[in-house]
């Protein structure tokens, strides 16, 4: 009797003591409203998706989706501060509370979804490995690349994806190999290079810079596979479904046709879909601790999708990057939301 109850003793220890190391749920929620603001970040600056006017304000892609995050939680926008960190500071600012939320991270990928304490919450973008080449050049397609000289940055298996892709081709380049991006957009522009290959993102931000863009072209192919997309702490799950279904209700109002534009003027729609959208029908913030109106505000503060997408990547910008895998699903993208019911 002695030996069991001492055994009892010690599993009840073991227990107890596995229950305090689970660190207990962060309130990010609680702690964003207590603090006023939103704290939101991007892992560099990069163009389109985070920039800095010579006023020190912050615009792009990655901008507006903190914006319609802080519009869902407050009903206001402009409750941000945002702060892009330069280098390679990705998950450290998250787990110490420095930000709740990274709009733009490190792609998604099993370790870093696994470790770090953080969890990817959706898909905001979807890149891979791309070519940029001259209009002189007369290609369309990468499948028509053969015998071309190609920078490319040799660091996270650049160069080895070039080498599959042109031997599957059975086609044929040359590697002018770099070990950081920024020589990419040098050596192409001083002609050591015909074309570049690294992220689309990447490509597209080294094409504004060039000193005249639209004699560039981005071609439609990827040969390797990223997603990006909003990363929180671990362990909110109230938190992680906010940002979820923030993102959500921007690609469903892009589905069911609900912009910033018209959104005033469906209050009145007879359409269920619609209906849930704006808030009208059903309350879906209440399980979040929201408005039944935050998706109706985050779509008011930045726009739908698409809008997003074309503000920053569309014509009006001098260097329009085609929607591909980014298109909503039924015009052959990767984009869908679940059904808002």
């Amino acid at each position: 009797m002695s030996k069991l109850f001492k055994s009892l003793l010690f599993l009840t220890a073991l227990v107890s003591a596995a229950a305090w190391s689970v660190p207990a749920s962060a309130q990010t929620l609680e702690a964003v409203r207590e603090r006023g603001f939103l704290i939101c970040g991007s892992s560099n600056p990069l163009a389109g998706f985070s920039q800095q006017d010579i006023d020190g304000r912050w615009s792009g892609f990655d901008v507006d989706l903190c914006r319609a995050l802080a519009a869902a939680i407050f009903g206001n926008p402009d409750l941000i501060e945002f702060r892009s960190y330069r280098g390679e500071a990705r998950f450290a600012p998250l787990e110490t509370g420095a930000v709740d939320v990274f709009m733009r991270n490190g792609a998604w990928t099993m370790g870093r979804d696994i470790r770090y304490g953080a969890r990817y919450v959706a898909p905001a973008f979807f890149d891979g490995q791309a070519f940029l080449v001259p209009n002189a050049m007369g290609v369309v397609s990468a499948y028509e690349l053969d015998g071309v000289s190609i920078c490319v940055a040799d660091s996270y298996g650049e160069v080895e994806a070039l080498d599959e892709f042109f031997f599957t081709n059975q086609t044929s380049y040359r590697a002018v190999a770099y070990e950081e991006i920024a020589d990419l957009a040098t050596a192409y522009r001083s002609g050591l290079c015909q074309a570049i290959s690294a992220s689309g993102r990447q490509l597209q931000a080294i094409r504004r810079e060039l000193p005249d863009p639209a004699l560039h072209r981005i071609l439609p192919e990827r040969i390797s596979k990223e997603v990006l997309g909003p990363v929180v702490r671990d362990q909110d799950d109230q938190w992680f479904q906010i940002v979820r279904w923030t993102i959500f209700a921007l690609i469903e109002a892009e589905e069911v046709g609900v912009t910033s534009l018209n959104i005033d003027s469906l209050s009145a729609a007879r359409t269920p879909a619609v209906r849930r959208v704006l808030g009208v029908e059903g309350d879906y913030g209440a399980a979040l601790d929201l408005r039944p109106t935050f998706m109706a505000d985050a779509i008011r503060a930045i726009g739908n999708y698409s809008e997003l997408y074309d503000r920053h990547f569309g014509p009006q910008t001098g260097a329009a990057m085609l929607r591909g895998q980014n298109a909503l699903w039924a015009n052959g993208g990767l984009f869908y939301a679940p059904p808002i019911r």
